[in-house]
């Protein structure tokens, strides 16, 4: 297993500078208040798609819907390794047109397999087509029951009002380098790997 792959956070608390969101989503898991859509916005490698799994995982936990999802039920598991039914991802960049999005309404209008919830992550969402955001407003504006649509972008003055009015945005911050720094200490210790302090610097 990569070292990417084998460290990505499996908690919210373990999620780098991104408290501002992590609170936020967690309190809304815990309040069980959970929204339609959510738009994540930022630069690339902050950590949306990590934060899109985790509250995944804290919709569909088998032990019921939670901030803190146990990471070892068959859903939690199947999420991590991207093998669940219920959460389906998509790269906008590569899957931006109306065929595409129509695909995943058909997909959305029937009940989740295993958990409560039928999530959506569209990477990059704005990539798609102008007929692929008018399929998605469709959806957006009379949605199944027990589906989440979770969009990620790097360029949010690109997704049309029409999409965004309908989301809850968080808005991704660059994490410090120092926060970096920290994790690769880390990691490197974890792992038995010794690095330089200019290496970690850089």
């Amino acid at each position: 297993m990569n070292l990417p792959v084998k460290y990505r956070p499996k908690l919210f608390d373990e999620v780098l500078g991104q408290e501002h969101v992590t609170r936020t989503l967690k309190n809304a898991l815990k309040k069980k208040e959970i929204s339609t859509a959510y738009l994540f916005t930022g630069p690339r490698g902050v950590g949306k798609t990590t934060v899109a799994r985790l509250f995944s995982k804290g919709l569909n936990c088998e032990k019921g819907i939670t901030p803190e999802p146990c990471n070892v039920c068959q859903s939690c598991r199947e999420i991590d390794s991207s093998r669940s039914l219920d959460v389906i991802e998509v790269d906008g960049a590569s899957n931006r047109g109306i065929d595409q999005i129509r695909s995943l309404q058909e997909k959305v209008r029937f009940a989740p397999q295993r958990g409560r919830y039928r999530v959506i992550i569209i990477d990059e969402v704005h990539m798609l087509t102008q007929e692929a955001f008018n399929a998605l407003l469709k959806t957006l504006e009379e949605p199944p029951p027990n589906v989440v649509f979770i969009m990620a972008t790097t360029e949010p003055r690109k997704v049309p009002e029409t999409i965004v009015s309908r989301t809850q945005r968080f808005d991704f911050r660059p994490v410090s380098e120092e926060l970096i720094a920290q994790r690769i200490r880390k990691v490197a210790e974890l792992e038995g790997i010794s690095v330089e302090e200019e290496a970690v610097q850089k």
